[in-house]
């Protein structure tokens, strides 16, 4: 369930791309959101300097503490794939908080864009496999004995692939849930402020979310880097 009116929706059928903007507004909301961390992060980046103000702390202060978190998962080499982490985490946060206003809809409460992250971190957790292992991370679905390998390697197999599911459906059951929580108070009591305390929570719920997909990306990461047994 929507919100009663998508600002961005009504703006496109305006310029006579309603049809569109109707079946897809996850993926007018999704190019948003990707505009609106564009032009924050370079406005951000403008403002460096080196006596850092209020904002500039704040903000070295989260990515030191995700980057010190990431290697106390994973280890000093973890650092490198800070960036692809962080990104993540950033996405599906403001994705998340997006559905908050009205007028406005998450993209991450549609199976198609909590998909497309888990298919973008799931495949590359190999990509990572294969580089610090090279053709010998194929013994990470084998097992630790070779003759138990035809029982291992289907089990390994189903489990990567329900990796994909799980982050998909997980995060994307827990927003559209509290979008359609929200849509159904917003039409009942809208005007007596009944939404206000479901919405306050919806603040948690986007955090909680976007930490859980950071952290099982990143544990993802770590078993991959770690060697066969």
């Amino acid at each position: 369930m929507e919100h009663p009116i998508l600002f961005l929706v009504k703006l496109f059928e305006l310029i006579g791309l309603g049809h569109f903007a109707h079946h897809y507004p996850h993926l007018i909301y999704t190019w948003f959101v990707m505009l609106f961390l564009i032009v924050l992060m370079g406005l951000g980046s403008r403002a460096v300097s080196m006596i850092p103000g209020k904002g500039q702390n704040f903000l070295e202060f989260i990515i030191g503490e995700m980057e010190e978190f990431i290697v106390s998962v994973t280890g000093e080499e973890g650092r490198r794939f800070f960036p692809v982490l962080a990104t993540v985490f950033i996405y599906i946060l403001v994705c998340n908080l997006f559905g908050l206003f009205p007028g406005f809809y998450p993209p991450t409460a549609t199976v198609n864009t909590t998909a497309s992250c888990a298919l973008v971190v799931v495949p590359f957790t190999h990509v990572i496999g294969y580089m610090y292992h090279g053709p010998k991370y194929i013994k990470h679905f084998l097992g630790p004995i070779w003759w138990m390998a035809p029982i291992i390697l289907p089990i390994e197999l189903i489990g990567h692939t329900a990796r994909i599911l799980s982050l998909t459906i997980r995060l994307f059951g827990n927003i559209a849930g509290h979008e359609l929580v929200l849509a159904i108070l917003f039409m009942l009591a809208g005007a007596f402020f009944a939404p206000l305390p479901i919405m306050a929570l919806g603040i948690f719920v986007s955090l909680v979310q976007a930490f859980v997909f950071f952290l099982l990306s990143t544990m993802y990461f770590a078993g991959a880097m770690e060697e066969a047994h």
